[in-house]
């Protein structure tokens, strides 16, 4: 079932990333804290209705038992959100989903197992379309800047940044699921049910500072039936996170990375709903970021 849950988990990520990037605004600084208040809501009503329809006795204190993979994985992703609002979705969700290599290679360096060829050639693939990736936004930055004689596009006013966020989430989401793999899969140090419901709980208290930082220290307005974009994208990370641990807890080595996959789901996504078109090397690269991808996924059927 791990398998199933996998592919479950990739697809629901990917439209949320659709979503994530159709609620960015590059002109409102609190963009990326608006979503985590839609996240965290969304996480908030689905951990209780869960508690209450499985008649689950949570233990508070696994809070703080979970609270490292928590904190890694909510810091991950709003260095995501701040990311969206600069940069192209087909660019940025490919370099945020090779997380999975990063923490297959820590699972593997902790926890020794053998590798297959396919699974070391799939990491060093996956590497080099990142790197690669962010070459050529550094290339076009420099010849954008060169060439400037107006207004610049937010991605290129914030230089090499635009770039570093999402590497930012791959390296930290990374970090987070070998975490997980360790509390889940490794040494099965909480259930997954107390996960999820743990991860949950900590993200809706996060979305509760971040609104009275939004709504009594900024004196900003917010409405949540006006920002459906945020609401859709929560609505869909909290359907593939419910997947998410019942997948890491099953096979996290192999699921981490065939989740990371669902960058596929958002690159198709962005051709088709945000109209994108990047140039042919860019596309290029990206082959290259979900080629290891797709074989770090399907290593283990060799």
């Amino acid at each position: 079932m791990w398998f199933i849950f996998s592919l479950l988990t990739a697809m629901a990520w990917g439209g949320a990333n659709l979503f994530y990037k159709k609620g960015s605004d590059p002109d409102d600084k609190h963009s990326h804290l608006k979503i985590v208040v839609m996240v965290g809501l969304v996480m908030g009503i689905h951990a209780v209705l869960y508690m209450i329809i499985k008649d689950i006795a949570f233990d508070p204190f696994d809070m703080v038992r979970y609270l490292p993979v928590s904190a890694l994985y909510i810091i991950s992703m709003t260095f995501g959100y701040i990311g969206l609002r600069y940069i192209e979705l087909s660019i940025a969700a490919p370099v945020q989903n090779s997380s999975g290599a990063v923490s297959a290679v820590l699972l593997f360096l902790f926890f020794p197992r053998e590798l297959h060829m396919l699974e070391i050639v799939g990491v060093v693939v996956v590497t080099a379309g990142v790197i690669g990736l962010a070459t050529l936004e550094k290339q076009d930055e420099m010849e954008v800047l060169k060439h400037a004689n107006g207004e610049l596009d937010k991605k290129y006013q914030i230089g090499v940044l635009a770039i570093t966020f999402p590497i930012l989430y791959s390296l930290i989401d990374g970090l987070g699921t070998f975490a997980d793999g360790i509390y889940l899969d490794e040494l099965k140090l909480i259930s997954e049910s107390s996960a999820l419901i743990a991860y949950e709980l900590t993200f809706f208290i996060c979305a509760v500072v971040c609104f009275i930082y939004i709504t009594l220290i900024k004196k900003e307005r917010f409405n949540f039936f006006t920002e459906r974009d945020k609401g859709y994208a929560a609505i869909l990370e909290t359907t593939g996170q419910f997947f998410y641990v019942f997948a890491m807890a099953g096979n996290a080595m192999i699921a981490a990375p065939l989740i990371a996959a669902h960058g596929i789901f958002s690159v198709i996504l962005s051709w088709i709903f945000l109209k994108e078109v990047l140039s042919t090397r860019h596309y290029i690269m990206i082959g290259i970021v979900m080629t290891g991808i797709i074989m770090l996924g399907v290593s283990d059927a060799m």
